[in-house]
């Protein structure tokens, strides 16, 4: 994508294609699952501090990492290749700037049905599992914040989870609004303006929200920009 951009070229080969949309799916589907297990971690460090240690030990890390890795590269492969089967008769020309599922299925001569179908239960399962995940590990963080007696304990414990939030808001948002939609109803517009967000403003904002709130960044980039402190 990248190199089109900087050559003015608007052409893909099929293999290129069919890459390009197993790693854009396996990266967002793997991402989406991490942000699950972040939550899940919140929990543990918030709702039981004492026990954080044991649960969260290397072991139970390695697990979570290897089964958000594996499940999102079995994701994708399901997805590109129910896509891929489809012939591409009727056009060889996509409206985006890269190759997604919701555009190729637009110009797909056969019947799409099928791939639509796996589309809404396969991904619908897997981001609303993580995300569902997500909320349930947040009620109870929620539950238990607002048993902490101290206001200054409230907020600091608030504020550990405000990175986190921001990111799986954006993040799941405009996903399930790119995705969970009939092909019918797909608009070229809005197919073009989503993925800008999951794909380019998401991770580009990732390393600045969460590392506002350390503070050897904060005085490294103070020290960068002139500023006292």
């Amino acid at each position: 994508m990248l190199l089109n951009f900087i050559m003015g070229t608007t052409s893909i080969t099929f293999n290129a294609c069919v890459s390009q949309v197993f790693f854009f799916i396996a990266l967002g589907s793997i991402e989406c699952t991490l942000l699950a297990v972040m939550a899940y971690d919140r929990y543990v460090a918030i709702c039981n501090p004492l026990q954080y240690v044991l649960i969260m030990n290397s072991t139970t890390c390695k697990a979570l990492v290897g089964g958000s890795w594996s499940s999102g590269f079995l994701n994708s492969m399901i997805h590109t290749v129910c896509t891929f089967q489809l012939p591409f008769c009727s056009s060889n020309m996509i409206n985006q700037f890269f190759c997604d599922i919701p555009p190729l299925l637009k110009v797909a001569c056969g019947n799409t049905f099928p791939s639509q179908v796996v589309l809404f239960t396969v991904g619908g399962a897997y981001g609303f599992g993580s995300f569902l995940s997500t909320i349930i590990s947040y009620i109870h963080i929620i539950s238990t914040i607002l048993e902490i007696k101290s206001t200054e304990g409230r907020k600091k414990a608030f504020s550990t989870c405000t990175s986190h939030l921001t990111v799986v808001t954006l993040f799941f948002g405009t996903s399930f609004s790119a995705y969970l939609k009939p092909t019918s109803k797909y608009s070229s517009e809005e197919g073009k303006l989503f993925p800008v967000f999951y794909a380019v403003i998401t991770p580009t904002l990732n390393p600045i929200i969460y590392t506002l709130r350390n503070k050897e960044f904060k005085n490294a980039f103070r020290k960068i920009m002139g500023l006292k402190f």
